[in-house]
């Protein structure tokens, strides 16, 4: 009888791990990670404005970082209409924000991207869109003479306004130090023009920060006729 016991233990051992491998492996999902944008394209955002029709901003170019161009992609998938609008970059695209600041029903895309110039660290490139046809809104600068501005720029839409806030600075070049303040602008559109409010200013600074708006577009002047005088016999 012991021997049967010490024959019998070693087998049901054996059994019993056979049955513990035939387990299936406990599989763990993976990681959420952000989708990968191929060659020759760097940046994608896409932005629903409604129900059917997409806004897909992209930006693309090889070799050279800091310049490309970027694309805007409009899906009307209800009409069936698919337009595409594009222009040169300057920098790299940070993000991308959709509004409708003058509240017409005309949604405006606007592209933020980060500025190789240091005077202007930032570009934003203002698009607003009725129907197919793309209309290209000047952003409004601030002077690069101003010592208080080195960039930094928080953009972000609220009640679909446009705000823009940076921190100040004390002096001009490289031993230019933070004062601890900041300055917040708020952007609205009328027309085909951007106005602009300060909503906050650095009070430890007595000037602000000037605005200088991007200049108009001169009319095409019209040509003047001239009649051809007759010439008597």
């Amino acid at each position: 009888m012991k021997k049967f016991a010490i024959f019998f233990v070693p087998v049901l051992c054996a059994i019993i791990a056979g049955c513990s491998n035939n387990e299936k492996p406990v599989v763990t999902a993976p990681a959420n990670t952000a989708p990968t944008v191929m060659e020759p394209f760097r940046f994608h955002k896409m932005v629903e404005v409604s129900p059917g029709e997409y806004y897909d901003v992209l930006s693309w170019g090889r070799a050279s970082t800091d310049t490309g161009s970027f694309v805007i992609l409009h899906s009307d998938s209800s009409a069936r209409k698919y337009v595409t609008t594009s222009g040169d970059l300057d920098g790299k695209i940070v993000d991308v924000f959709n509004t409708d600041m003058d509240a017409d029903g005309n949604p405006e895309i606007l592209i933020q991207a980060k500025s190789t110039d240091t005077s202007k660290y930032v570009n934003i490139y203002a698009f607003e869109f009725n129907n197919n046809n793309a209309r290209k809104i000047d952003f409004p600068r601030l002077k690069s003479s101003k010592a208080n501005y080195r960039g930094k720029d928080n953009f972000y839409i609220q009640e679909g306004k446009l705000i823009r806030e940076f921190p100040s600075y004390t002096v001009e070049g490289s031993a230019a130090k933070p004062t601890g303040g900041k300055y917040k602008l708020q952007y609205t559109l009328s027309g085909n023009e951007f106005d602009i409010k300060m909503l906050v200013k650095d009070s430890t600074l007595k000037e602000e920060p000037q605005v200088q708006l991007a200049p108009k577009k001169k009319e095409t002047e019209k040509k003047k006729t001239t009649k051809k005088k007759r010439h008597r016999r």
